[in-house]
């Protein structure tokens, strides 16, 4: 079966990101810093996904604005729309067209085992049917563009496992059209928040925004959790531990590191002073984001711009895609319809 797509040299490669608004520390090292080096060695395609952000609290009136502060925040790390598609999930309506096909062929206990799931419905007393389906959304976002690989976290390798099932029983059921995308792991691992009790994020206040002002990522850092066991200054240390080290092995000179652990571990430098290293070292890394996106929110229609022809780009794709599943899945009737009266049987 042809797939019918653009011939392309490089993988396809396709990632999303929820619309927080304004991205944060733990989003650029866990997604960003890989998504910006990956557009220069595949075909990539990221998609800001407000249409999983809905399956959550969420108020209507802060959606728009969230969406585009998060494109600013990827336009601002390093995302060069002259080398990937950068548009938002919505704007795409193939992806819901392929998610409600993908549920024929989607087992309700597979969605119910997954880990996501389980952990968010049971704070719920009302389980919407959106947080049920939304790793077949995934799927569908993935699956619509027939990426190959996916970068992702270790916490969505159950979501990309259960998207392979969905292709594999698609082309089982269908004939052979979907990949099964594999899995680009960072290696970046688990960010810890600041807090050292839990993964980074915005709600809880233990991260640091990727456009904060050098004082703000202080007022921040200064705050961060070290060894526990390091109670009083003349403590020593344990950099292994320490969650303030961790980050300073993604951001401070890696000639500064072995210093910084023996200052650590014969407790001759502070704990305040080490955080200071890592602010400086932090502001230093994200002064050029703080810099284009200054240049981006002075023009907010080259942002709509890029946005507008990354969702025609990808809807390009897509359309191409949907036109093959519904003739495998017996769903363009009219075509078939057309060609029998035509004379001829109709079309398989």
């Amino acid at each position: 079966m042809s797939s019918q797509q653009p011939v392309s040299e490089k993988r396809r490669v396709f990632s999303g990101v929820q619309p927080s608004g304004e991205a944060h520390l733990g989003n650029y090292l866990g997604a960003f810093r890989q998504w910006v080096e990956l557009q220069d060695r595949y075909d990539c395609l990221f998609c800001i996904v407000d249409q999983h952000a809905i399956t959550g609290e969420y108020e209507p009136e802060d959606l728009p604005g969230r969406v585009f502060d998060m494109a600013v925040s990827l336009l601002a790390v390093g995302l060069d729309p002259d080398k990937c598609l950068l548009f938002v999930q919505s704007e795409v309506p193939e992806h819901t067209e392929l998610a409600w096909l993908f549920n024929s062929v989607t087992p309700v206990g597979e969605l119910e085992r997954m880990t996501q799931y389980k952990d968010k419905s049971a704070r719920l007393t009302s389980i919407p049917a959106g947080l049920l389906n939304y790793p077949v959304l995934q799927a569908a976002d993935i699956l619509v563009y027939l990426a190959e690989g996916v970068p992702v976290g270790e916490d969505q390798l159950q979501h990309l496992e259960l998207c392979r099932g969905i292709a594999r029983r698609w082309n089982a059921k269908y004939g052979v059209f979907f990949p099964e995308p594999q899995a680009i792991v960072s290696g970046t691992g688990r960010i810890m928040g600041l807090d050292g009790q839990a993964k980074m994020s915005k709600s809880l206040g233990n991260t640091v925004g990727i456009l904060a002002e050098p004082e703000e990522i202080w007022s921040q850092i200064r705050k961060a959790v070290t060894d526990p066991q390091r109670v009083r200054r003349s403590d020593p240390g344990r950099p292994e531990v320490c969650n303030v080290y961790a980050l300073h092995e993604f951001f401070t000179d890696p000639g500064q590191l072995p210093d910084i652990a023996e200052q650590c571990r014969t407790a001759g430098r502070g704990c305040v002073e080490c955080k200071r290293i890592l602010a400086d070292s932090i502001a230093a890394e994200f002064a050029p984001f703080r810099e284009r996106a200054a240049f981006y929110r002075e023009r907010p229609q080259e942002v709509l711009a890029i946005l507008a022809r990354g969702a025609e780009q990808a809807g390009a794709i897509a359309r191409q895609t949907m036109a093959q599943v519904r003739r495998s899945m017996g769903m363009d009737w009219r075509r078939a319809i057309d060609g029998a009266l035509d004379g001829g049987a109709p079309s398989a």
